[in-house]
């Protein structure tokens, strides 16, 4: 938009398409799991941001300024469009054969290739499904703040925000990350108005909490808490021999 004169939404489109072009590239770090995949995503935000750094399209250092647009409502329309896209996409997905070839690497990739499934191929599509989807929220909030800098966009900790968001919510499920996400985003923007000391250490809490007492996120508990009750919670704390 800034150096090309683009409209929006042709920024928009190239950005996501830019975005999916970049993951697919990244495939030989797929061949990673666990820990070892984890650090590696961490440690390649720290990268780009080096290498943004030294970009002038992208303003270096310095990064850009958008062109102002008075309307927080077109915002927020984009955003839950986008919302409703992600959630119906991934309600597909969980009940596609793609989705099935996802859950199988997920709990066993050996096995999941063993019995057909092209793990390389599942995994590369649903890295370039993340591009895509990111790319987009990304762009709209860019043009919403109208300023972007290499280290606001490559922090961190809206990596680890967004995985706590999931693991709260319930990762795995279709509507648990939607859930985490309105409820963690809330109480962050009030505890960080309010007390902003407590905003980041109520997070490291909440992740902690999560994976002792309710490892499958609020979605499971739901789920299972009324045929279990507090059961639910001790069989969680027995499992992680606390």
């Amino acid at each position: 938009m800034l150096r090309w004169h683009l409209p929006f939404g042709v920024g928009l489109a190239i950005g996501a398409a830019l975005a999916v072009v970049f993951a697919l590239l990244l495939r030989p770090i797929l061949r990673l799991r666990g820990h070892y995949f984890a650090i590696c995503t961490l440690a390649l935000a720290e990268v780009m941001t080096a290498i943004v750094s030294n970009i002038d399209i992208a303003g270096r250092n310095a990064g850009l300024v958008l062109p102002l647009l008075r309307s927080d409502f077109l915002f927020y329309e984009l955003s839950l469009a986008l919302l409703v896209l992600c959630t119906l996409t991934i309600f597909w997905i969980s009940r596609s054969r793609f989705g099935f070839a996802l859950i199988a690497i997920r709990e066993n990739e050996e096995a999941a290739a063993a019995m057909g499934v092209d793990t390389t191929r599942s995994k590369v599509l649903a890295f370039a499904l993340s591009a895509l989807f990111t790319s987009l929220a990304g762009g709209i909030h860019a043009y919403w703040i109208t300023f972007i800098d290499p280290v606001s966009a490559f922090d961190i900790g809206l990596n680890v925000k967004m995985i706590i968001m999931a693991v709260f919510g319930g990762a795995g499920s279709v509507l648990g990350p939607v859930l985490g996400a309105f409820v963690l985003s809330g109480i962050s923007e009030i505890l960080s108005t309010t007390i902003s000391t407590l905003a980041g250490l109520f997070f490291g809490v909440v992740i902690i909490v999560a994976i002792v007492f309710m490892p499958r996120g609020v979605a499971d508990l739901v789920r299972r808490f009324r045929q279990q009750g507090l059961r639910y919670f001790m069989a969680n704390v027995r499992a992680h021999r606390l």
